[in-house]
């Protein structure tokens, strides 16, 4: 439910033009400030959900989505009623997208993942470019106000679900547990730790043996800061009883770090530097910022001559997207993990994150392959007609769910111990980039 949101407007860009007085830039804000309401909240959340985990945030996401949803409906001919509904949809959002794919790596080891991570994402990106097809004909046959009931319906419907069956994905471990985290608290047996060393666990103490060159392995004095400190991470830990089920329905149980609040809500803040963050940013907010921008002018491309569509054809443009979103998350599922077993195995057994990276090849064929695509077709419908801009239309839909699933699993499997402040990193690039685009897109377009 969370994931129509942002395209809500799309199809109803002449009805609310109309029914407010309002041109289209000023419509196209409706859906700029609804970015910047989940990029400011996903920056709120994301120490909130270091600290006391993510069940909370699903729970307060959902019963903002009622709220919203009711609101919007109900604003009547308020134009600014309807502006701050849309941008308390924005927080309402923002659980649901900074979150879910840091909770695919709670859940889920790494050769579990890029199914999993190709699924979160069609659900995500595939009910985005639904939501369209079915709110043209809706808003035809009921009004607009009605997109947002059923938003506030549907979304009561399913909280009792939330409640009961979306349970706590974040847990405190022994830092030995957290096999795919990486640092000095990260010892196992049997784990290669540098290059002509391996840490062998005869006994109740690892001992260091250094490979000679003809393989034979002699006995070096183990430093005693490596004893110190595997002493300190294999020592016995308590193992927390499983709660009940009763406690298992409260919104807070614990806190999931000792770090402070404070110095976790602004921990993204340089993390836009890091290398890898700043990578995820231009290869999925970039192409998503651009879809963004193709739904905003498509409807103004296509209600005017020599096609005049209505709202209804309007939304059934979005067919094209959505295809292309299945499409995208088959060919993401079945590439992603394939494509890493198989240099896995030319690795001699070692599995590397970078492996992930393969993804962008396909999204850049794709993506480049629609946004050329479609800029060419849709600046002269009268010669192309429609079918044309919604192909690359969803051929560069299916660019941005790769690019989306290969930057989601790279910094999972790279970086889990950061996953979440990754994640808002990327939540708030891409809509404070897609709400700069939705500013200027029908300015462009006029001056095109």
């Amino acid at each position: 439910m969370a994931s129509t949101l942002s395209p809500l407007l799309a199809a109803n860009t002449l009805t609310l033009s109309l029914y407010f007085g309002k041109n289209f830039t000023q419509l196209a804000l409706l859906t700029g400030y609804h970015l910047c309401g989940v990029g400011v909240a996903g920056f709120l959340f994301v120490a909130s959900a270091r600290v006391w985990g993510k069940r909370h945030l699903y729970l307060l996401g959902n019963i903002l989505l009622i709220v919203s949803s009711a609101w919007g409906g109900a604003s009547g001919h308020s134009y600014k009623s309807l502006l701050w509904a849309r941008i308390l949809q924005g927080v309402a959002l923002a659980p649901f997208e900074a979150l879910v794919n840091a909770s695919v790596g709670d859940l889920y080891f790494v050769h579990e993942r890029g199914k999993r991570m190709a699924l979160s994402n069609l659900a995500l990106f595939g009910g985005a470019f639904f939501t369209p097809v079915i709110v043209g004909k809706i808003t035809h046959t009921l009004g607009w106000q009605w997109t947002f009931y059923f938003i506030a319906i549907f979304s009561g419907v399913l909280l009792p679900f939330v409640i009961l069956f979306v349970p706590e994905t974040a847990y405190r471990r022994a830092a030995y547990l957290n096999t795919d985290f990486t640092g000095e608290g990260d010892h196992h047996p049997k784990r290669h730790l540098e290059t002509g060393h391996e840490l062998s666990t005869e006994g109740t103490l690892p001992h260091w043996h250094s490979l000679s060159a003809s393989g034979n392995a002699s006995f070096e004095k183990q430093p005693a800061d490596m004893e110190s400190r595997y002493l300190t991470d294999r020592e016995p830990h308590r193992i927390a009883q499983k709660v009940s089920f009763a406690k298992s329905l409260l919104p807070f149980n614990g806190r999931k770090t000792d770090e402070n609040f404070f110095k976790l809500l602004l921990r993204p803040v340089p993390l836009f530097l890091h290398p890898a963050i700043l990578w995820g940013c231009l290869i999925q907010g970039t192409l998503i910022g651009w879809t963004v921008l193709i739904g905003v002018v498509l409807a103004a491309i296509f209600l005017g001559p020599p096609l005049f569509f209505d709202e209804v054809k309007i939304g059934y443009m979005y067919t094209g997207a959505f295809i292309g979103a299945i499409l995208g998350f088959a060919l993401a599922g079945l590439l992603s993990d394939w494509s890493t077993k198989l240099m896995i195995r030319r690795n001699k057994g070692v599995y590397e994150p970078e492996f992930r990276i393969v993804l962008v090849i396909a999204q850049l064929v794709f993506g480049c392959a629609g946004l050329y695509g479609f800029g060419i077709t849709g600046n002269n419908v009268a010669r192309y007609g429609w079918f044309l801009p919604d192909f690359f239309f969803a051929l560069e839909v299916m660019g941005m769910v790769l690019g989306a699933v290969a930057s989601a699993l790279y910094i999972v499997d790279a970086h889990r111990e950061i996953a979440v402040e990754a994640f808002t990193c990327l939540l708030i690039f891409k809509n404070m980039f897609s709400f700069g685009l939705t500013w200027s897109a029908y300015n462009w377009l006029l001056q095109a």
